[in-house]
């Protein structure tokens, strides 16, 4: 008897999980590594909790991640800022929409030559970022140093045409974000998004010559299609990510690498 009993507790505990895993809203979402992907492993968890089971996908461009979204392929990404996510909708035709923003990543510049921006010397090579968005946000970087004046001080999209003054006649060199870390050893001076250095080992607060401020405006935000901005399951992964644990993960974690922004 006592036998029977604890087979059918086992069969009725095993159906209650197997409906439980049944109604489980499955979120698959593209992130790169480093802090997107590890914050949404952090929240994971308590997503399960909620009846969320979070798919994440990890992505080292910044292409990829939208276009998968537009065409439906995934449900979410969580990798970039919204002056990058307008202008990549102004030039692809999609309609990608921002549900929150989480953190900020302090943009700054390396280099493996100098130890500060007054060592720069006459012609040397810099090199930046070669999407509008992340390419003007270094050259206002470079501006608000000192050590370029741009036609318009508030150009986000701003290009090395737009350089009005140069005096120390730089060189620049537009390469893909993510390649940045690799050519450290071949230029002056880099500007380098903080995701990438981070993958690369290196730390914003110690090893960057200059840095954003953290009232940067390049906040990076949780980004979906137009038609899945009110689900439930996207609506409980914005809760989570911007809830007080996250906040906590991320001041513990990146030390002022990455800093929250709600």
């Amino acid at each position: 008897m006592f036998k029977t009993t604890v087979l059918r507790a086992a069969f009725a505990a095993a159906l209650i999980a197997g409906a439980a895993g049944a109604h489980a809203q499955k979120l698959s979402v593209a992130a790169t590594p480093v802090p997107h992907a590890e914050l949404l492993e952090h929240v994971k968890p308590a997503l399960a909790k909620e009846g969320v089971e979070l798919d994440i996908k990890v992505f080292t461009d910044y292409v990829q991640p939208n276009l998968q979204v537009a065409q439906k392929q995934l449900d979410a990404n969580f990798f970039q800022h919204k002056p990058y996510l307008d202008e990549f909708n102004g030039n692809r035709g999609t309609k990608l929409v921002s549900v929150g923003q989480v953190h900020v990543e302090p943009f700054g510049a390396y280099s493996k030559k100098i130890k500060a921006i007054g060592d720069l010397a006459e012609g040397a090579t810099v090199a930046i970022p070669n999407d509008p968005s992340n390419g003007g946000r270094a050259l206002l970087l470079l501006a608000r140093e000192g050590v370029i004046t741009l036609k318009d001080p508030k150009n986000i999209l701003a290009t090395p045409r737009d350089i009005a003054e140069n005096p120390k006649k730089l060189r620049f060199r537009e390469i893909e974000a993510a390649t940045l870390p690799r050519v450290l050893d071949q230029v002056d001076l880099a500007l380098i998004n903080t995701n990438y250095a981070l993958e690369a080992g290196l730390n914003p607060k110690a090893d960057a010559l200059f840095i954003e401020g953290e009232d940067s405006p390049y906040a990076n935000i949780l980004v979906t299609r137009d038609d899945n901005a009110d689900s439930a399951a996207v609506k409980k992964l914005v809760q989570a990510l911007q809830s007080d644990d996250v906040r906590k993960f991320i001041e513990e974690k990146y030390k002022g690498a990455v800093v929250p922004a709600f």
